[in-house]
């Protein structure tokens, strides 16, 4: 398994792949060793054998919500929502895992219901006590994503203004704690800054930010990781209008193995590009929607 997750960081798939397989002939009912093989299938795009490690948990752990969400997720990065939605049909605001949460309201978005998700993520975060000021500020920025594409601009910069406020304080002012932190922590947090900072039209501070966290971790230092942020700078690209560099990062990335920030366990697909309405703004370039028939065409091979 440890031989398994080295290689995963190095980019050896196949031999990452084959570990798995040793290591689950060995322990086969090992749930985090499932979970780890299936998201490793997922993450290179073998998306029929990742369904199949899923099964395997929730036959040994029914209702497991890491693996509801992540087979739901699986599903939605191959554009079924009808068998995610089966998944995530009881999932609502009070649901504990955050996971599971998370993956339906990308469900919302897909299916384009944008009112219930903000509702949900509002009624969440009356709800839920965060442990922590990064965590109630990651939850900020992911509501406020939720409130700008649901075409509430001034309601999501607030939101994000009030996230931006505390990550920057995280990020900014508190150094000596931040270089204790490892470089994927400081990664993930210029992640959630740059998307503050693009919400609320702070287009430099979020271009700037978002290089940044690729600069932290490059997909050369960690091949599974590293092109989160890559998704990620796509991302902020297309909110402030720099459309052109976002298409030529998803030309890569969709022939690229990693787990999405935004639908992981698997990395970005045609079907999820095609369906989230946070891509509306790059369909009116010809080249975006040639490279999600390409994509589809590749991926059904």
């Amino acid at each position: 398994m440890s031989l398994a997750l080295v290689t995963r960081r190095e980019g050896h798939w196949d031999q990452s792949i084959a570990y798995f397989e040793q290591a689950l002939a060995v322990d086969p009912r090992n749930v985090p060793l499932l979970m780890d093989s299936a998201e490793t299938c997922a993450m290179f795009r073998q998306f029929p054998a990742a369904l199949t490690l899923y099964d395997r948990v929730l036959d040994i752990t029914p209702n497991d919500p890491d693996g509801m969400g992540a087979k739901a997720s699986i599903y939605q990065a191959q554009g079924n929502l009808q068998e995610a939605a089966k998944l995530l049909v009881d999932v609502n605001a009070r649901t504990p895992a955050q996971f599971l949460f998370e993956t339906k309201i990308v469900q919302l978005r897909l299916e384009r219901n944008l009112g219930e998700a903000v509702r949900l993520l509002q009624a969440r975060l009356a709800q839920f006590h965060v442990a922590s000021q990064d965590e109630k500020a990651g939850e900020q920025v992911f509501f406020a994503l939720t409130q700008r594409v649901a075409g509430d601009t001034a309601g999501a910069k607030i939101t994000a203004e009030q996230a931006r406020n505390t990550l920057e304080h995280l990020y900014r002012d508190q150094s000596d704690n931040l270089q204790a932190l490892g470089p994927r922590a400081r990664a993930d947090l210029a992640l959630q800054l740059s998307l503050a900072c693009a919400v609320m039209g702070e287009k430099d501070p979020a271009i700037k930010t978002a290089e940044g966290a690729i600069m932290l971790l490059p997909r050369t230092n960690d091949a599974a990781a590293g092109p989160v942020y890559e998704e990620n700078l796509a991302l902020i690209e297309t909110i402030v209008g720099e459309n052109s560099p976002a298409i030529s990062a998803f030309n890569q990335l969709l022939q690229t193995a990693y787990s999405s920030w935004y639908y992981g366990p698997a990395p970005i697909t045609s079907a999820l590009l095609r369906l989230d309405p946070i891509w509306d703004p790059l369909r009116s370039d010809p080249t975006f929607l040639k490279l999600i028939e390409d994509s589809a065409s590749r991926e059904a091979k």
